[in-house]
């Protein structure tokens, strides 16, 4: 059996006294998609920012994050700058906070080329961001390439973001609640597009969520995080249809469906 690409491993998070993620334990294998899903406040996204290493100084860390059989944590500064963007990339939440508003949207791209890149031509960094636009579906990179983020839609957005991911082509792409923000139909469409974006590139993706349902059309295999600690991992259909921990099973009953009894209560968290 491989070796897995992402491998973490006892990882504990503090802030002073305060214990905010611990000793957890994941892998990620080649082309996989783990969902990673949990209520706010659960240590969800300062997993994610560990594997990037972009804590804060305050945060104290220990335990190992290994990606293809190297220690993140223990890597020089410089050589994990090497490593975000190149070979793990993320896509945060908010495309208008994340994207700088008065910066043409390729060239936003493009810094992301340049930064791991130098030695490309600014012709060739051009061609790869305009590739990567067409990877991602955005309409008429070629005429759009000069405009504004508010010249987009929500959704559009979002493509710029994931454009600006993948055109180094990453081996992991971090997507933490990538979809928040959009209404359902372009939620859909967005998680069809990370798809078939791993399919392509057999992209390993870490999906943070607290949307049970988007992380049940994405994630092969899904992790349930409650106050710092895993507390069930299973193949996502195995943990959607049985789930086997109370916090999960509270989880799942917290979501209305299409048969959910609209004469009770949706379960609560407490």
């Amino acid at each position: 059996m491989s070796s897995p690409l992402v491998a973490i491993d006892n990882l504990t998070i503090c802030f002073g006294d305060k214990t905010a993620v611990d000793g957890i334990s994941l892998t990620i294998g080649e082309g996989e998609t783990l969902g990673l899903v949990g209520e706010s406040g659960s240590g969800k996204s300062l997993t994610s920012l560990a594997l990037l290493r972009l804590l804060p100084a305050s945060a104290k860390i220990s335990g190992s994050i290994r990606f293809a059989g190297e220690d993140l944590l223990a890597l020089p500064e410089e050589a994990m700058r090497r490593r975000r963007g190149r070979e793990i990339a993320m896509i945060f939440q908010e495309p208008m906070t994340a994207l700088n508003p008065v910066m043409p949207i390729g060239r936003q791209i493009a810094e992301a080329v340049e930064a791991h890149h130098p030695e490309l031509s600014r012709a060739e960094v051009r061609e790869r961001v305009v590739e990567a636009m067409h990877g991602v579906a955005l309409p008429s990179p070629e005429k759009r390439y000069d405009d504004y983020p508010h010249q987009f839609s929500g959704g559009q957005r979002q493509r710029i973001l994931i454009a600006m991911a993948i055109v180094n082509r990453p081996r992991l792409l971090i997507a933490d609640e990538p979809t928040t923000a959009l209404d359902v139909t372009v939620q859909a469409q967005i998680l069809k597009l990370l798809r078939t974006l791993g399919e392509q590139h057999n992209l390993a993706m870490l999906f943070i969520s607290h949307d049970l349902a988007v992380v049940s059309e994405i994630a092969s295999r899904v992790a349930v995080m409650q106050r710092g600690h895993i507390v069930e991992e299973a193949a996502a259909r195995e943990l959607f249809l049985h789930p086997a921990h109370p916090y999960t099973k509270k989880l799942l009953a917290s979501a209305p469906s299409m048969t959910t009894d609209r004469t009770q209560p949706l379960a609560t968290l407490a």
